[in-house]
């Protein structure tokens, strides 16, 4: 499976409350916290600020990939939900 977002597009998020599985979804890496992940929902446990969700990768046998396996669901709170994207224009050379 191809990864929804290449190195070099944009996004907008936004904060909105409850995830619902198959979102996008924007939050720092809990492993480093300088670094922000876009991962996709999986389950979601709880609601509002209260709720956790598994976060999972679109690409999990790329070398490197990281999701909710390695590091544990993560809270709603302090994430983002993807409204939009935009994709890097390639100029051939």
């Amino acid at each position: 499976m191809l990864p929804t977002l290449s190195p070099g597009d944009g996004l907008l998020g936004l904060r909105c409350r409850t995830p619902r599985p198959g979102q996008l979804r924007v939050f720092r890496d809990p492993t480093l916290s300088s670094r922000w992940l876009v991962k996709r929902v999986g389950e979601v446990r709880g609601a509002g600020r209260d709720a956790t969700f598994e976060a999972l990768s679109d690409n999990p046998g790329v070398p490197g990939a990281m999701d909710s396996r390695e590091f544990g669901w993560v809270p709603a709170d302090g994430s983002y939900r993807v409204v939009w994207t935009v994709r890097r224009h390639k100029v051939d050379g």
